[in-house]
């Protein structure tokens, strides 16, 4: 088993809210740690309307949801990660932001093979590593969106990801979390977002090109190809400035054309209309 007893979590968007609430839900004492008291407060209160809903569908009882939310504390202070066995950073797809924040665990988490985590969906683990002095309990463990509901983890390790790291945070994933995992290299976009994010940039392209409306390429791919959500319906769930933050870093590395964000993605990113989150991207969410 694993002796990850005490979890730390920064960022509580949807990404963080949801990695803390499945490890609440595992028995886990876990602490997140947000920029000020109104995104402590958002946060806290998105985990709260998640775990009513699981009680409301009956995958939780009452007990349950009321122990799993007590499990868990939502601050502002770095500082209350110093005790921590695995830190998993959760913030905005920004490698300036994420750096900071893995520069500053490294001068607070006390426990010194603590396993210090990325959420990231494509940055180079290994750059994040570097900005620590322990880069051997560095590692990448993305989640999937939304988290309590898919199985998913891949693992990824960087040039200097010790083996026990690893094997520590595959553990944790699936023995303690129940989720699957798959290993990935070190590159970006990893395993999912290499296959996935070409595919939505390409109905984004279509959109823009006027080949067809939105509503009519996600119909055709859930029709014709039994897929449970449309490219540009799923963009945003994803979060349209997610999806461009995606693109960007896979461009980087590999010059591809098709990992290239369209203009239109851009403009839209620009407009604030980021998808589910913001009310309206590609359709609208009254």
């Amino acid at each position: 088993m694993t002796d990850e007893e005490r979890i730390g979590i920064v960022g509580c968007g949807l990404m963080g809210s949801g990695i803390a609430e499945v490890c609440a839900r595992a028995g886990r004492d876990v602490v997140v740690v947000e920029t000020d008291g109104t995104a402590a407060g958002a946060g806290l209160k998105r985990i709260i309307r998640s775990l009513a809903r699981a009680a409301d569908t009956g995958k939780l009882t009452e007990a349950e949801r009321d122990a799993t939310a007590a499990r868990i504390t939502v601050t502002t202070g770095m500082a209350a990660l110093a005790d921590r066995d695995l830190v998993i950073e959760a913030v905005a797809e920004d490698e300036r932001a994420k750096l900071e924040v893995f520069a500053r665990l490294d001068a607070v988490v006390e426990r010194r093979d603590a396993v210090l985590a990325t959420n990231t969906s494509s940055l180079p683990v290994i750059r994040l590593a570097a900005a620590t002095s322990r880069p051997r309990q560095v590692v990448g463990l993305h989640f999937f969106n939304p988290v309590p509901v898919l199985p998913l983890v891949e693992l990824v390790p960087s040039l200097l990801t010790g083996e026990e790291t690893v094997r520590r945070a595959h553990a944790f994933a699936s023995q303690v979390l129940g989720k699957q995992v798959v290993h990935a290299r070190d590159r970006a976009g990893f395993v999912v977002n290499a296959l996935l994010v070409p595919y939505l940039l390409a109905a984004v392209r279509m959109a823009e090109s006027g080949t067809a409306s939105a509503e009519d390429i996600d119909r055709g791919m859930t029709l014709g190809c039994a897929h449970p959500l449309g490219p540009l319906a799923l963009a945003d769930l994803i979060g349209l400035d997610t999806v461009q933050a995606i693109a960007r870093s896979m461009y980087a590395e590999y010059r591809e054309p098709s990992y290239a964000p369209p203009p239109l993605l851009a403009r839209m990113v620009d407009a604030g209309l980021l998808g589910r989150k913001t009310g309206r991207g590609f359709h609208a969410y009254p």
